[in-house]
């Protein structure tokens, strides 16, 4: 295992890439009343997403230290500015991603143990505070260990592939990283997800809820 600073080098690298994919996101197939969305043989309703944006904003207005990381140039999340699809968009992206991620590891064999993720947290404490980051990427206090297993999943998986642990930036790190990516990918595409149209559609390519496209989605009743 590499030394703490390296660790935490590879965790914000990763987590970079997470906070985007939640950040970015600004028609499913037929769906139960009440599905925000399905992930494979999971599913998500729409209770669990609304309560954890509403736990998310109410934390949020509250904590001066994530508003000053979500608002800062190197932060690509979006203030809270009273665009309530974006917020939904960005948890949903996040809940999504963690279920995509444990399935890329449960499939890969690699164990994401309780001190990885534990690991991972003390990375990110030191990146201005576990809790904080995740409230700045758009989700409550109480998705922290969610979020640094899926950061640990990346990292995990990243090593795996031949990552440079010294350096983010090298080139077998960033090969290592397109792997990933194509990974995450395939393995999105293999659960199937599906979005309940009023929020928008899944991108595995781009890991992200995108917009609703008004064009061509048509109202739900049914949630």
């Amino acid at each position: 295992m590499f030394g703490k600073s390296v660790f935490a080098k590879s965790v914000q690298a990763a987590m970079a890439a997470v906070v985007a994919a939640g950040a970015l996101a600004g028609c499913g197939g037929t769906q139960k009343p009440g599905t925000a969305a399905l992930v494979g043989d999971d599913r998500i309703t729409v209770t669990e997403l609304s309560q954890t944006v509403r736990d998310w904003r109410e934390q949020f207005r509250t904590d001066p230290a994530a508003n000053q990381m979500r608002a800062s140039p190197a932060n690509p999340a979006p203030q809270l500015a009273g665009d309530s699809e974006s917020d939904v968009r960005g948890a949903l992206t996040l809940l999504i991603n963690f279920r995509v991620a444990a399935e890329v590891a449960e499939d890969a064999g690699v164990e994401i143990t309780r001190a990885r993720v534990d690991d991972t947290i003390g990375a990110l404490n030191q990146q201005g505070g576990a809790e904080t980051v995740t409230l700045a990427s758009g989700l409550p206090r109480d998705r922290t260990r969610g979020l640094a297993r899926l950061v640990a999943t990346q990292v995990a998986m990243m090593e795996r592939f031949g990552a440079d642990r010294t350096n983010p930036m090298s080139p077998a790190t960033q090969q290592a990283g397109q792997k990933w990516n194509e990974l995450f990918r395939r393995t999105a595409d293999d659960m199937k997800v599906e979005v309940n149209p009023r929020y928008g559609t899944y991108d595995p390519g781009k890991f992200l809820v995108g917009p609703v496209d008004h064009r061509l989605s048509k109202p739900d009743s049914g949630t």
